[in-house]
Parts: structure tokens; sequence; C-alpha cells
């Protein structure tokens, strides 16, 4: 009997720790006191960088200069499941064609749409079926999408080519 309740406390221990929640911070650290410390109209990229570090990322089409963009990101994972943006935060330094700092802004979730940087899937063309639609139509000796009741002469299914009988 001892062994039972151990071995359930052992099981539910795990289960719980299972579906622990884990929080990842990833990218940019900010730095409010370095953010402060930026001139606009006096700061370079050289100087930038050594203040903030390497950018996220760079703009690559931008009409009247260049921009550096340091984004941080706080994700949030519970078990198997994909993990959910929680937070977004974008540091945007925008530099003129001198390369000196015209502008800083700060944005966030609120202020645009999430862009899934790494989807961690791979498209792919067609439809998608369920899983009984799969069923259903595993038919043997019937081709995937095939009813089994017509008789089209198309070896693709289609309906022939344009202005057709």
């Amino acid at each position: 009997m001892r062994k039972t309740v151990l071995a359930v406390a052992c099981v539910a221990t795990l289960a719980v720790m299972g579906c622990t929640p884990v929080v990842n911070q990833r990218g940019y650290l900010p730095d409010p006191d370095a953010e402060k410390k930026i001139a606009v109209g006096k700061d370079t990229k050289t100087s930038i960088q050594q203040v903030l570090g390497d950018p996220s990322t760079e703009a690559t089409f931008t009409a009247a200069g260049d921009a550096w963009y340091y984004i941080t990101s706080v994700e949030k994972q519970i078990a198997f499941f994909a993990p959910s943006v929680q937070s977004r935060a974008i540091l945007a330094v925008y530099f003129d064609k001198d390369g000196k700092v015209t502008d800083l802004k700060h944005y966030t979730l609120r202020d645009g749409h999430i862009v899934a940087f790494e989807s961690r899937q791979t498209p792919t063309k067609g439809r998608e079926l369920t899983f009984l639609q799969q069923l259903f139509n595993a038919t043997p000796g019937v081709p995937l999408g095939n009813s089994g009741g017509t008789n089209n002469p198309n070896p693709g299914g289609g309906n022939g080519p344009p202005g057709g009988p």
C-alpha cells in the first residue's frame, strides 16, 4: 500500500512539472540607461553599435536612409504545445544617408501584428485533408479524391481544356 501511494505521488509530481510553463526571453535585452545616452543628430552607426551592440536585424528596403532594429521577445511554452508570444518590444534606430541617428522609436505588439521569423513548418501545395477525409478516401483501388462513381477521362481529374465538348 505504501509503495502504491509513493508511485502515485511520483506520477502526480511529474505530471505537474510537465505542465509548468517555461518562459524564455530572446533577443536584445533592453538597457534604458544606454538608450538615454543616444543623441539624435550626433551619434553614428559606430557609436550606436558600441552602446547597444549589434542589431537584431537591419532594414533592407528604406528610401530615406537606414534603420536598425533591436528586438526582444518573451515567449511562454507549456509542455509540448507551440510557444506563444507574451510580449515583444522593438527599438528602432533610424539613420540618415550620412549614418547619423535621425530618430529612435519603440514598438510593441499593439503597434502591429506578430511576424513569424521562423515557423518551423514547411508549406505544401494542395489541399489538406482531415483525419476522417483521409480515412474515408482510403478505399483500396480508388485514387485519392475520386468518389468511385464518376467516369472522368482526364487523368488529372479536371474538366478538360477550355472550350471543349
